[in-house]
C-alpha cells in the first residue's frame, strides 16, 4: 500500500484531492526488501528473513535491542535507531496490534489512577496501549473504523473521551469513552465498540478541540458539502451528545487548524475564541467565537508554497510555527519552518524560516516549553529549541529516527508525534512501524 498510496499522496494534494482508490491500497510493499511484506513483517525497516522474536512481542530481534528494558541513546544509536539526547523506552509493532499501517496519535491520563495510555491511528482503527510502565506498554485493543479501511485517520481527547474522524467513506465521528479502559485488564487485546456515532457528516481529515470551549471542529470534509471542506462547528461539552452548530466555508479546504481561547498579545481578541487554519496555500485567521457569524480577521501566505499543512501557537501566542508538507519535493528544499508573528492578528507578518538538517518532509509539529516537537517522516521526531524565536533563531537539541533507512523527502516514516503527558514519555506514531516511546536522555 505505501508505494502506491503515500507517494499518491503527494501527487494528490498538489491537486487538492486527498484519498486512495481501494486498487491501489491493495498493493504489497516490503520496505527493506527481504521478501516479507511490511504488514506481517515484525521489523518492516531492516531485513530479517528468519523473522527471529526471542520475546515473542511481536517486533523481530533485530529491531527489538533491549525488550523490557531502557535502551539508552548511545554515541547517537539507539540499537537500531538514529538518535540524539533522546532514548527508546519501548515499541509495539504494527503486527501486535494488527494493522498495515499507521498514521496520527495522541495520548490520555486518566485522572482517578494517573495511568497514562496512548492512543494510535490505524489504517483500520484505533489502538489503546497502557504506557503507564513505558519499558513494557500493554496493548489493550482497538475500536475498528467506522466503515472501511482509510490511510487518514486523526484523533483527540476531551473529557476523557477520544474524538475520531477519518478519510474513510461516510466514517463521521466516532467518540469512545477512555474511563472504559480501566476495565481492560483481561482478555486482551479486546475489540472495543464506540459510545456514539455522529453521523451529520461524512469523512475528514482531521479534527481540532478547544478544551477551553467543548467544542470539535472536523476539518478537511468535502470540499462539495455546505462549507466547502472548511472547519464544522459541533458541541461536545456533553461528549457523548454532540450538537452541530453549523460550520465555516468562507475561505479555502481547511487542511488542519488551531483553535484556542486567546490570550496573546493583541489586546482586541483576549477572550475571544480564534481559528487558526492551515489552507492548502495560505493561513487564515478567524473569530469564531459567535458560531452563527465567525469573522475573517485576516490571512496570509509565504514564498514557495507546496501545500500549507500543520501548524501551532507558541505557548504565548505570539508566534504561529507552520509546516509546509510538499516544498521539499517541489522545490528541493531541507526540512522548512515558516514562522509568523501574531502579534497583531489583523496584520499577522512573516517573521523568519528555518532550515532542518535533512531533506525528509515536515509532517505534524506541536509546542510544549521551550521546545518544538516536530514529526518529520523519514527522520523521525525533532526536538527543536524555540526559546530564541524571538530573535529568528531556532536550533535543533535531539531527535530520535525511528526510520533508519534514509532521510529522504518521502512519506514514509513518523507521521505525529504526542508530547503532553507529564512523565516525560513521547508518544510517536510510524506509519511503516507502529508506535515508539521515547523520553529525554537523562530524565
Amino acid at each position: 500500500m505505501k508505494k502506491i498510496c503515500l507517494p499518491f499522496l503527494s501527487i494528490m494534494l498538489l491537486l487538492m484531492a486527498s484519498s486512495c482508490s481501494k486498487d491501489e491500497q491493495n498493493v504489497i510493499i516490503d520496505t527493506d526488501k527481504d521478501g516479507i511484506e511490511d504488514a506481517i513483517d515484525n521489523c518492516p525497516t531492516t531485513a530479517n528473513v528468519d523473522q527471529k522474536d526471542s520475546d515473542g512481542d511481536g517486533i523481530g530481534d533485530v529491531c527489538d535491542s533491549s525488550p523490557g528494558k531502557r535502551t539508552i541513546c548511545d554515541d547517537g544509536q539507539a540499537g537500531i535507531y538514529p538518535c540524539k539526547d533522546y532514548d527508546l523506552m519501548s515499541q509495539v509493532s504494527l503486527l501486535t496490534i494488527g494493522a498495515s499501517m499507521a498514521n496520527d496519535s495522541w495520548g490520555w491520563t486518566d485522572p482517578v489512577t494517573n495511568k497514562e495510555y496512548a492512543i494510535i491511528g490505524l489504517d483500520n482503527g484505533t489502538a489503546f496501549v497502557d504506557i503507564s510502565d513505558a519499558v513494557k506498554p500493554i496493548y489493550l485493543g482497538k475500536l475498528p473504523t467506522a466503515t472501511e479501511n482509510s490511510t487518514w485517520r486523526d484523533v483527540k481527547v476531551y473529557k476523557n473521551h477520544v474524538f475520531i474522524v477519518s478519510e474513510a467513506s461516510n466514517h463521521g465521528m466516532q467518540v469512545f469513552d477512555l474511563t472504559r479502559l480501566r476495565a481492560a485488564t483481561t482478555n486482551l487485546p479486546r475489540t472495543f465498540s464506540v459510545d456514539t456515532h455522529f453521523t451529520e457528516f461524512g469523512s475528514a481529515h482531521n479534527i481540532v478541540i478547544n478544551e477551553t470551549s467543548g467544542y470539535a471542529y472536523p476539518v478537511g470534509t468535502s470540499k462539495g458539502g455546505t462549507y466547502k471542506g472548511g472547519p464544522l462547528f459541533i458541541n461536545i461539552n456533553n461528549p457523548k451528545n454532540p450538537v452541530s452548530e453549523g460550520g465555516w466555508g468562507m475561505d479555502n479546504y481547511s487542511h488542519d487548524a488551531q483553535v484556542v481561547t486567546y490570550n496573546g498579545p493583541d489586546s482586541d481578541y483576549i477572550g475571544k475564541e480564534i481559528l487558526i487554519g492551515s489552507n492548502e496555500n495560505e493561513v487564515v485567521i478567524v473569530d469564531i467565537t459567535d458560531k452563527a457569524n465567525p469573522k475573517n480577521i485576516s490571512k496570509i501566505s509565504y514564498a514557495n508554497v507546496g501545500y500549507t499543512h500543520q501548524g501551532w501557537f507558541t505557548e504565548d501566542q505570539k508566534y504561529f510555527i507552520l509546516g509546509d508538507e510538499l516544498d521539499e519535493q517541489a522545490v528541493g528544499f531541507k526540512t522548512r519552518t515558516i514562522i509568523f508573528d501574531f502579534s497583531d492578528l489583523d496584520a499577522p507578518v512573516e517573521k523568519f524560516m528555518y532550515s532542518g538538517p535533512t531533506r525528509a518532509i515536515d509532517h505534524n509539529g506541536y509546542v510544549k516549553g521551550n521546545i518544538f516537537y516536530l514529526a518529520n517522516y523519514t527522520a523521525g521526531a525533532r526536538f527543536i529549541d524555540i526559546s530564541s524565536i524571538e530573535s529568528s533563531t531556532m536550533t535543533e537539541v535531539g531527535y530520535f529516527d525511528t526510520y533508519p533507512s534514509n532521510d529522504g523527502a518521502n512519506f514514509n516514516g513518523v507521521w505525529n508525534v504526542y508530547p503532553y503527558f507529564n512523565s516525560g514519555n513521547i508518544v510517536i506514531s510510524d506509519s511503516n512501524s507502529g508506535l515508539f516511546i521515547v523520553r529525554k536522555t537523562g530524565s
